[in-house]
């Protein structure tokens, strides 16, 4: 995808332009592959939207987790956002069915947002959200099929700066995690893998 400001209407405010540049020119890792996206127009003034799926091994045919991350702007402020802007975002990944049914997992996929956050130094205020589990299991004429549990991330929360690089980096780090990858540390680029040498 182009990583512009392409899909911003003429006449847009500097800062809501500013604040999108910066949200788009973010590095992610390799296993993440975003694209912008239609932005929901009702929610405020100006929007901006990007989507990402991680897929953890290239061979994959289904990305082992996707997300959404949707800016939102408003010049007069909102009194539920505290501040002009809004991030908003959507993570959905697929988990192993033990882990699933880990009693603690709700608290933990809540703590992949804040910690993102904390780990990439990106300052916020209210932020708030939910965290669902998802299992599926087969039974009568589907009862050979395997067990399946998703994890579903609804949060949101107001940058306290224009620049969003910190915090599109914590979306993609929360983003990874959840679809169980390292994290890597602050600085370190992930290397594409090494091809075999052809027999000669």
């Amino acid at each position: 995808m182009a990583r512009d400001t392409e899909g911003l209407q003429p006449g847009v405010p500097a800062v809501f332009e500013r604040a999108v540049r910066s949200l788009t020119s973010a590095q992610f890792r390799r296993e993440v592959r975003l694209e912008q996206t239609p932005a929901p127009k009702r929610l405020a003034p100006h929007t901006h939207a990007l989507s990402a799926d991680v897929f953890v091994d290239e061979a994959d045919e289904d990305a082992t987790a996707t997300g959404r991350l949707v800016l939102l702007y408003d010049p007069a402020g909102q009194e539920a956002w505290h501040g002009e802007f809004r991030l908003v975002t959507y993570l959905r990944a697929s988990l192993e069915p033990e882990m699933g049914a880990d009693p603690l997992l709700l608290a933990v996929g809540w703590t992949w947002i804040v910690e993102s956050l904390a780990g990439r130094s990106a300052p916020y205020t209210a932020a708030s959200g939910t965290v669902t589990r998802v299992a599926s299991e087969g039974f009568g004429g589907m009862a050979g099929e395997l067990a399946s549990a998703e994890i579903e991330i609804r949060a949101s929360w107001t940058p306290l700066e224009p620049d969003l690089t910190a915090h599109a980096l914590a979306w993609g780090d929360a983003l990874t995690t959840a679809a169980g990858l390292v994290p890597l540390p602050a600085g370190v680029v992930a290397m594409p893998p090494t091809r075999r040498r052809r027999d000669r």
